[in-house]
């Protein structure tokens, strides 16, 4: 168990008063969590006033990229609790993420525990309003002071909160999705399926032509072959087709999404099949044809579930479900979003109460 540090902020922030302009990822809570890693252990543990960070030019995060971080929000609950949502698969994804870049990895029980102890200290930075939440950035940098690519020898792992606003202020809406085909997101025995800044770094350019094409995100195509479907955007996929529910296989190349799982698993308590495998453009596009892909959704922390109501392909543009939201995206927004905001009663052991 972590003996953790606490030094509290003596100018603590205003908090903001209209939570409906909260947007994402602009305001940053009081405090921070901070430990050390050297000579092998991980030590010092301690939460401190949120403050800018100093490294040395030749820090190793600057040049080589080694650096992961993972993403999980505190939600407030009607009677004024604050809660987590499987934070546990976060911390798992996390030491997956560091053991494919080299990183140290950190303890389970010390990791969710850091996690924990922040989101106490924040938790009046948790927001009251209906849809938002206080956003956690963990993340993890290698700071050695040289530039010889080797494995790291230092690091840092730190959690930062920022308090997020409603991800549809306006209701749900489908988005236009468009489908690259010339960037590829990653590759097996890449790092696609750990949670990497490079990862995201390399999809913007695609990211950039799609949004000014009108398009919101990209679907991604396989780095080999660029005929399988793998992610949409930051998000993992799913197509509901002819009553099936498709979505691509975990083959190392796809971030092995918490939505994603947590979607799989209320699908199959609800009786409907869920199959995970290589689905290809071609297949997609001819069960758009025959009137079978009835559905379509990305899923992931930050929106949950987002319904595709428009396709784009080669310049050919398909629309789906007339572009409204789906009986089952509905059903699955409404179920998770339930749990997290303690509506529904949580059957599954997903929430760990905070404070």
């Amino acid at each position: 168990m972590l003996d953790i540090k606490f030094e509290k902020t003596t100018a603590p922030k205003q908090k903001p008063i209209d939570e409906s302009k909260l947007g994402f990822g602009q305001i940053f809570s009081d405090h921070m969590f901070l430990m050390d890693y050297d000579n092998g252990e991980w030590h010092d543990p301690r939460i401190v006033p949120f403050q800018d960070l100093c490294y040395s030019p030749g820090t190793a995060v600057f040049h080589y990229g080694c650096e992961i971080f993972e993403g999980l929000k505190a939600y407030r609950t009607a009677a004024g609790n604050v809660q987590l949502f499987r934070p546990i698969d976060n911390v798992r994804r996390m030491n997956d993420s560091a053991e494919r870049l080299c990183l140290p990895q950190m303890n389970e029980d010390d990791m969710l525990q850091a996690i924990i102890e922040f989101t106490k200290v924040e938790a009046d930075w948790v927001p009251h309003s209906e849809g938002t939440s206080l956003y956690l950035r963990p993340f993890l940098l290698g700071i050695d002071e040289t530039l010889g690519v080797h494995t790291i020898k230092k690091a840092q792992f730190i959690i930062i909160g920022s308090p997020s606003g409603s991800y549809y202020p306006e209701g749900i809406n489908p988005v236009k999705i468009m489908i690259e085909t010339e960037d590829v997101r990653a590759v097996r025995g890449g790092t696609g399926y750990a949670k990497c800044g490079g990862n995201y770094a390399a999809s913007t350019r695609a990211g950039h032509k799609a949004e000014l094409k009108g398009y919101s995100q990209v679907l991604w195509l396989d780095g080999v072959e660029q005929k399988y479907i793998e992610e949409v955007g930051a998000m993992n996929v799913m197509f509901k087709i002819d009553g099936v529910v498709v979505t691509p296989k975990l083959i190392g190349s796809i971030l092995p999404g918490i939505t994603r799982r947590s979607c799989i698993e209320l699908l199959k308590d609800k009786g409907i099949p869920v199959e995970e495998r290589r689905i290809s453009a071609e297949e997609l596009f001819d069960a758009l044809r025959a009137g079978k892909l009835e559905e379509a959704w990305g899923t992931g922390t930050a929106a949950v579930v987002s319904p595709i109501g428009e396709l784009s392909f080669n310049g050919e543009k398909y629309t789906i479900n007339d572009f409204k939201i789906g009986e089952t995206t509905q059903w699955l927004y409404d179920t998770l979003t339930g749990m997290q905001w303690g509506k529904i009663a949580d059957n599954k052991g997903w929430i760990v109460p905070v404070k």
